[in-house]
């Protein structure tokens, strides 16, 4: 089987973490780099946590790049309730390795390089807010048609938000940057959005066995994951609908990539971003009508094998 060659743009939180090892131990994936962009924590805090990540992975020899720092317009988010002040979990590691292992070139120029040296041959996987994605193609008009294809966590189907009413958090974190992306990128191109990953969602049960595995894996996700797990549970608790299952958002989009079979429906249609609406801004729009005019559409997850994903998982930690 040919590699999969891999780009990865991440904002490091705790499902970023997961998604990265479940590519990490994939035998057919390469990961020719990954991009770090703001979004879950600080960017020096999602590039400490990409590192942590490879190193628990003894995997350093892949190339790390900072990126943006803050979103095209507007305020920067972040997501401490969830993911920790630092991104995964607060629970530092005084051997992580420091930041001066980062590759000295810039995530933007890292992505039009890669892309340009291994043309048509590329998946790119995005978990985070697209402000590289946005920022590559300004630099370059021509980047998406070098990508073989893209991946993205993020936006919503069905006007649901998860941090504004009608918002998931990776566009909402930089709406002008999505807006851009999904009106510049052609390539074939595949959405896991919040509403999507929710009814897809795994069980508890299975999570606790996922991540008592006897590994070093498994108990660095353990200890990462625990501050979630605990926002979780006070969710559900409160009868919050979202909190009812183990839903690893980021590892869906990426579980898409590695495994062509892991959506099992999808809908085809033109998207766009609404960037105005004082309720609305950041939420992604399906256009089933055909009334934006537009040629490129996308595929919206709607289904997925969860089994394919605890398969992934599993392997990620043992």
């Amino acid at each position: 089987m040919d590699k999969k060659l891999l780009l990865v743009d991440v904002d490091c939180g705790v499902d970023d973490a997961q998604a990265l090892m479940l590519a990490l131990a994939a035998p057919h994936v390469e990961i020719l780099g990954i991009t770090c962009c703001h979004g879950n924590s600080t960017i020096d805090n999602v590039c400490r946590n990409v590192l942590r990540v490879l190193k628990t992975c003894n995997r350093l020899q892949i190339p790390v790049y900072r990126g943006a720092s803050r979103p095209l317009l507007g305020e920067s988010l972040h997501a401490s309730h969830y993911h920790g002040v630092d991104g995964l979990g607060d629970v530092p590691d005084s051997t992580s390795p420091d930041l001066d292992v980062l590759s000295k070139e810039h995530a933007v120029l890292a992505m039009l390089r890669l892309v340009n040296e291994y043309s048509g041959q590329v998946s790119l996987v995005a978990t985070g807010p697209l402000t590289n994605l946005a920022l590559a193609v300004n630099m370059d008009p021509t980047f998406p048609q070098k990508i073989k294809s893209l991946f993205i966590m993020g936006g919503n189907m069905e006007s649901r938000g998860n941090v504004t009413v009608c918002g998931e958090f990776n566009f909402a974190c930089d709406p002008e940057a999505a807006y851009i992306v999904l009106n510049s990128f052609d390539c074939p191109t595949k959405i896991a959005t919040w509403e999507f990953t929710l009814r897809n969602d795994l069980p508890w049960d299975f999570y606790h066995e996922w991540i008592s595995q006897n590994t070093e894996k498994a108990e660095f996700m353990k200890k990462i994951s625990a501050h979630s797990e605990t926002f979780i549970k006070k969710c559900a608790e409160e009868k919050e609908e979202w909190a009812k299952g183990f839903v690893s958002c980021d590892s869906y989009a990426m579980a898409a990539a590695i495994d062509d079979n892991f959506v099992t429906d999808a809908i085809k249609c033109v998207v766009g971003v609404e960037l105005s609406g004082t309720l609305t801004r950041g939420m992604m729009v399906l256009d089933t009508l055909g009334l934006l005019q537009r040629k490129h559409k996308v595929s919206v997850m709607n289904k997925c094998d969860t089994e394919k994903l605890k398969f992934l998982l599993m392997k990620a930690l043992g």
